[in-house]
């Protein structure tokens, strides 16, 4: 069975003072859902969060890694640095990393690699541009993305694997993907990953949908079947937003 996911990516927000505050609201609320809640901290905050969160439910993971051990690589942080902080889960592929910092697919593959390789989980993120969309070039996008990035993989590493589906046009914009926009998008992920692999393994993996998703809207979103959660920025850096996100995930 599926699990269940609601993981909050706070970008570049919540300085130490602020994360310790929004860990402790996090660990006051309830959680009756029994979704797995993951938060990912800033760098320099996440040995904090992992201390602050121990025993609470509430999983740390990183925005990002180098696909490098060590060396002379200003300003990168490394699985094995982020594994020695308690952190096991890492964001790969999100489309800001893409836009911003010329991230592409092969990259992409050594990073994948090396976390596979070191032991961490990863949520994989991918989606199309606004452009992409209204030239019906969608499927063909989000196809590309994860076979370039991913299908090099054996099957069974894909237990590692968390899938997340964000349109570029809804992250940040206060547009948001329909509910059956998302159902038929993620419906396709499971008929890619089906093609390449089997029907089994892509029943199994966890899709996750990101791009403006709130409490309003999360309910109608995750009752759809094949949406097993979300990746969820700004209302993940409020608890009562995050955790009225959370609760819809039943």
């Amino acid at each position: 069975m599926r699990q269940k996911i609601v993981a909050g990516n706070w970008k570049m927000n919540k300085n130490l003072v602020e994360t310790k505050a929004l860990i402790s609201d996090l660990k006051a609320q309830a959680n009756t859902s029994g979704a797995r809640v993951i938060i990912t901290p800033s760098f320099v905050n996440l040995a904090l969060a992992v201390s602050e969160t121990e025993g609470s439910g509430i999983e740390v993971a990183a925005q990002n890694m180098s696909q490098h051990d060590s060396g002379a690589y200003t300003g990168e942080v490394s699985a094995a640095m982020l594994k020695s902080a308690g952190v096991n889960v890492v964001i790969l592929g999100h489309s800001e990393r893409r836009a911003y910092y010329g991230e592409t697919d092969a990259l992409l593959v050594e990073k994948v690699n090396k976390a596979l390789a070191e032991g961490m989980e990863v949520i994989f993120c991918f989606g199309e541009e606004l452009e992409e969309r209204k030239a019906n070039k969608h499927f063909d996008v989000v196809a590309s993305q994860i076979s370039n990035a991913l299908f090099h993989l054996e099957a069974s590493a894909f237990k590692n694997v968390i899938l997340a589906y964000e349109p570029v046009w809804a992250i940040g914009t206060g547009e948001t993907a329909s509910s059956d926009q998302a159902q038929e998008m993620h419906a396709f992920i499971r008929k890619t990953l089906a093609d390449k692999y089997n029907a089994d393994l892509a029943s199994s993996v966890s899709v996750l949908y990101g791009g403006s998703c709130k409490p309003s809207n999360a309910e109608e979103i995750f009752s759809k079947e094949d949406v097993d959660g979300g990746l969820i920025g700004g209302a993940s850096l409020k608890a009562v937003d995050f955790f009225g996100v959370i609760n819809a995930n039943k």
